[in-house]
């Protein structure tokens, strides 16, 4: 089966049929319409083989994740892949979840090998060497999760987020708020646990409260390191203890949530717990979190990678992207008992 054949069953050019089914070029949506029927009926598939060698393209992009059993990096990966398909896209993905040298195989040799169009670093700071590989080959490329030089970047203002929830809980009129943060060895890129802790501290000093050493714990962000951080927390004598605990992910305030269940307290009447991502399971749990929405996350960074991959005089792919965030109150936080 040929180009040709489905042009003349579509009545339209081969170069129509070419754009039609690349998703590249200017198509009316009827001829578009009349080209997808004509390949159907002929069930014609385009030859990614012969389509790369005309136009020097994989229609390929990677995709590069330090974690990927966690689910905000599984999220953003289901997004990104999703909206990469509609786009004809296919997906290598890089898991660094391993020994610390893939981190450079992926950036020295893998992403070298021409296999890929474009590279999206999710939650990872690039390096002048990784960021010179990339520009040195002409690879566009995108970042989530916060600022690259010279790169087009999705980002979330950790520190607001953080103040927002621990607001919400000053706000229930909870004096002694806890933290659950991540630990040293979450602390790699962007600096993320610390925006957080920053925003936790900013806004019990605005309220005139003091974030005191004892109120923090930390975790890496799983929900056996939330268990085990709450546990350090709520184990304390009744005078010591939060009446509430702010947690820099869902899932490990799934485990401050577990934890005190095993300690005999209810949640949220001797302690309230907040978190951060809007998990798929936190309104099961009925937590109050902080939405961040990162399915939507990769579905944006496809877009601007797509405005870069088949630019238009219309637009251009932006420098920074904020990315929204937003409060969602569940059953996991109450006034104080007195």
């Amino acid at each position: 089966m040929s180009i040709a054949e489905v042009a003349r069953l579509a009545g339209v050019s081969t170069a129509t049929v070419s754009r039609a089914l690349s998703g590249r070029g200017h198509v009316s949506e009827a001829a578009r319409e009349r080209v997808l029927q004509a390949a159907r009926e002929l069930g014609y598939v385009v030859s990614q083989a012969a389509s790369s060698l005309a136009s020097g393209r994989t229609r390929n992009v990677g995709i590069v994740l330090p974690f990927l059993g966690r689910w905000y990096f599984s999220s953003v990966l289901e997004g990104a892949q999703q909206r990469l398909m509609h786009a004809g896209y296919d997906v290598t993905l890089y898991n660094l979840a391993g020994h610390d040298g893939e981190r450079a195989m992926v950036f020295e040799q893998f992403l070298l090998r021409q296999r890929v169009d474009a590279v999206i670093a999710v939650a990872l700071e690039l390096t002048d060497a990784e960021l010179g590989s990339l520009r040195a080959i002409g690879k566009p490329h995108v970042g989530v999760g916060g600022p690259i030089p010279g790169v087009p970047t999705l980002m979330i203002d950790d520190v607001a987020v953080a103040r927002l929830a621990t607001e919400h809980l000053i706000g229930l009129d909870h004096r002694r708020i806890g933290i659950i943060g991540g630990d040293r060895a979450s602390d790699l890129d962007f600096h993320m646990p610390d925006k957080r802790l920053r925003g936790w501290q900013q806004a019990l000093a605005d309220a005139g409260l003091d974030p005191e050493p004892g109120l923090i714990a930390q975790a890496d962000f799983t929900v056996q390191g939330g268990y085990a951080a709450a546990k350090q927390l709520l184990g304390a004598p009744r005078r010591d203890r939060p009446t509430a605990i702010f947690a820099a992910s869902d899932e490990m305030a799934f485990g401050a949530m577990l934890a005190a269940r095993d300690l005999g307290l209810d949640v949220p009447g001797d302690v309230s717990i907040a978190g951060v991502d809007d998990h798929d399971l936190a309104e099961f749990f009925g937590l109050t979190t902080v939405a961040q929405f990162p399915r939507t996350q990769g579905a944006r960074a496809v877009d601007i990678l797509l405005m870069q991959l088949e630019p238009s005089v219309d637009e251009a792919a932006p420098a920074d992207t904020p990315l929204p965030y937003e409060l969602r109150v569940r059953r996991s936080t109450a006034r104080p008992r007195t």
